[in-house]
């Protein structure tokens, strides 16, 4: 079976080691992290995720920026993205349906058992 492969990027370490740990743990997931938004390009054109879940809010470069310039790659503008952020609270990402203009996002604190269903879901695999 081909593992899904998953690039997190979060300027928080801690956050990028605990999801690597849990979503690999599960057997259906490759991942790798990135905590530096400048970096997000090269580690994402070495790794060729299927999927980044990329941070809003990074010190060195904001999300939206970070996935336009992925999005205007030719060998990445077709990879998923969804956003993370702790700026919107569960209860506004359950009224927006996971959205944040047209684009998925995930809520922090993040449940892994809900991002797991959400990646499914964002990959078309449930």
């Amino acid at each position: 079976m081909t593992k899904i492969k998953i690039l997190v990027v979060d300027d928080e370490e801690s956050l990028t080691r605990m999801l690597k740990l849990n979503l690999e743990d599960t057997g259906q997931f490759e991942v790798r992290t990135e905590n530096e938004g400048a970096n997000t390009l090269t580690s994402a054109l070495e790794f060729k995720p299927d999927l980044i879940l990329l941070d809003i809010m990074m010190p060195d470069m904001i999300g939206s920026k970070i996935a336009e310039k992925i999005l205007k790659d030719k060998e990445l503008r077709d990879t998923n993205i969804i956003f993370l952020t702790a700026l919107i609270s569960k209860q506004e990402a359950e009224r927006n349906e996971g959205k944040i203009a047209g684009r998925s996002f995930v809520a922090k604190p993040i449940n892994i058992d809900e991002l797991i269903e959400f990646i499914e879901r964002e990959l078309g695999n449930t």
